[in-house]
């Protein structure tokens, strides 16, 4: 077992794990540690306790210090000084004329190096902005390109549901969400009604899948044919996933007609079910499905 303290950098960032030595240190407190990027000013998420060796990626970069009363106004500077950061880089790429959309600036907290974050739609020459940027600021400058999904996080804003954005308020790390997800869920394949405010799959997706595929698992597939109570046979017209009832087609007296029934009253094979996308539906949203993986900005 190893003792650690967990710490953010960013409001919604990934956890880090450092040594906290021998300080006192409690949940919200701020911390000064030495990252790959430099010395840094950071928010204690996780309290110091033992977790196994195989969480932990050794060497494990000590705490320097408890922030004080200095460090904290440095921070606040560094707030300040990033907003003016901001609009000097913003000035630059219009005079290169740079296809590119500046998102965020952040000073290290020792003033080391001045990140821009930005997206664009390729790769950018921007050599020389770089070059400029450091005449101006007389520090380490680095452009960091981002993808829609880190713009969204960094910059925020309210969902289609109405609240604010998962991955601006809590959600530290992305997960992969994909176009069968949509389809698991009975949900239409409408691109603005299942896409985010990032123009990828809402990642919300990913929340109720565990969920759906357990109780689609005890439903038969649509078209299945099914013994109904009375000992008739039936097709299966539509199915309420989370009612778990089943709508069949059942031949009465050469007519035919709806009825509905809870699935634990039908007789089934059970299956396991697979979701089916058609071509046209695959390349209508494979734009919008994004594999997830590992975020950029706190590298």
């Amino acid at each position: 077992m190893t003792k650690v303290v967990g710490i953010r950098f960013r409001n919604v960032g990934k956890i880090y794990y450092f040594d906290p030595k021998d300080y006192e240190i409690k949940g919200s407190d701020h911390v000064i540690v030495e990252t790959a990027r430099g010395v840094e000013y950071g928010r204690v998420v996780l309290e110091p306790r033992e977790v196994p060796d195989t969480d932990v990626v050794h060497p494990l970069k000590e705490v320097l210090r408890v922030a004080t009363a200095e460090d904290d106004m440095r921070e606040e500077q560094n707030r300040k000084k990033e907003k003016e950061a901001f609009k000097i880089c913003q000035k630059k790429i219009r005079e290169h004329k740079l296809e590119m959309k500046l998102i965020d600036a952040e000073y290290t907290f020792d003033n080391n190096k001045v990140l821009f974050y930005f997206t664009a739609d390729g790769r950018i020459d921007f050599r020389q902005l770089v070059k400029d940027l450091a005449s101006v600021f007389k520090t380490r400058i680095e452009l960091r390109q981002i993808g829609v999904r880190d713009e969204t996080k960094i910059l925020g804003g309210i969902g289609i549901c109405g609240r604010c954005l998962c991955c601006h308020t809590y959600l530290s790390e992305f997960a992969p969400v994909s176009i069968k997800m949509a389809k698991e869920q009975n949900l239409s394949l409408n691109q603005t009604k299942i896409s985010g405010v990032c123009g990828r799959l809402m990642c919300c997706l990913k929340n109720e899948q565990e969920t759906y595929e357990e109780l689609n698992k005890r439903l038969p597939g649509v078209g299945d044919t099914v013994t109904l109570p009375d000992g008739l046979n039936g097709t299966v017209h539509s199915v309420n996933v989370l009612r778990q009832r089943v709508k069949v087609i059942v031949e009465i007296n050469d007519e035919k007609e709806i009825q509905e029934y809870p699935v634990t009253e039908l007789k089934f094979r059970p299956r396991k079910k697979k979701v089916k996308v058609s071509e046209q539906e695959m390349k209508e949203l494979k734009k919008l499905e994004d594999k997830g993986g590992e975020s950029k900005l706190n590298e």
